[in-house]
């Protein structure tokens, strides 16, 4: 009988399927870091489906979140499948559907204007303006490279990710002050976040920076990361428009269940509904 032993170059065929499938870099990384997880763990032994079970139980040990035990199984299962090693796949852990977020992790809008004006009384115009921008459009970290000169004239950009194109507005005040960052920096098209060498933003570099501000802006920094910012547009723009189908489109959701977890209230918002029912006599 074969022996399923994961090698470092199947790891390395592993990550090129994935940038082949245009998998956005923060998800190649992540997959791969799962993926080199279970094969330390292994230490040489041949992946069987008895040893992922006990793999996946001695992450629960750990005290892992089953959401984020069940996002690893989702990493290893994809290298199975792609190694065709469909054996030896596990189960995902069953999850009742959340109620209600964890308040203490929201980042609130006047946590993040005092974020904005932080930057930029430190000076950070570039951070300070990069944090408008993903906070009013919406944008994953990744797709900050499409925010360009040309996007900024025409008050929208075309983002090409996942095999999936879609179109951005971008607010006619943030295009005003893109434009006038872009003209202070000599940027006459591409990119507009750039770092001293003319190269765009790095995620890495995106988040050390959001990380830096924290502690001057008296932001706990467990809130400040750039998908924060999204959940904090798609919470504003809900409550504006009301409509989970025309969000989901802005964010790019192919499910409409992906943006509610978006929408999902806080405990203490949960029990204000509780409270109102008047069941307790």
């Amino acid at each position: 009988m074969e022996q399923h032993v994961i090698t470092s170059e199947q790891i390395m065929a592993y990550r090129a399927r994935l940038l082949n499938e245009e998998k956005g870099s923060g998800t190649v990384e992540k997959y791969l870091r799962d993926v080199e997880g279970l094969a330390a763990w292994l230490d040489g032994e041949a992946a069987t489906k008895e040893r992922l079970a006990a793999w996946k139980d001695v992450l629960l040990r750990r005290g892992l979140a089953p959401v984020t035990v069940n996002s690893m199984l989702a990493a290893v299962n994809s290298f199975l499948r792609f190694a065709g090693w469909e054996d030896c796949r596990v189960k995902f852990l069953k999850l009742q559907r959340r109620l209600f977020r964890d308040e203490s992790r929201d980042l609130s809008k006047a946590e993040y204007d005092r974020l904005v004006s932080t930057a930029e009384r430190l000076g950070r115009e570039r951070l300070a303006l990069l944090l408008e921008t993903i906070c009013a459009t919406g944008i994953r970290v990744s797709e900050v490279r499409y925010v360009t000169v040309e996007a900024a004239e025409r008050g929208k950009a075309e983002i090409s990710l996942k095999g999936k194109i879609r179109t951005i507005l971008l607010p006619g005040k943030l295009c005003r002050k893109l434009l006038k960052y872009a003209r202070k920096n000599k940027t006459a098209s591409g990119e507009i976040f750039l770092t001293r060498n003319g190269t765009g933003l790095s995620r890495r570099q995106i988040w050390a920076e959001m990380k830096a501000l924290c502690a001057e802006a008296g932001v706990e920094a467990g809130k400040v990361f750039p998908h924060n910012l999204r959940h904090l547009f798609a919470r504003t723009f809900y409550h504006v428009c009301r409509d989970v189908a025309k969000l989901a489109d802005v964010l790019g959701h192919s499910s409409i269940e992906t943006t509610r977890i978006y929408l999902i209230s806080t405990g203490a918002e949960h029990a204000r509904t509780l409270e109102r029912l008047g069941l307790v006599v």
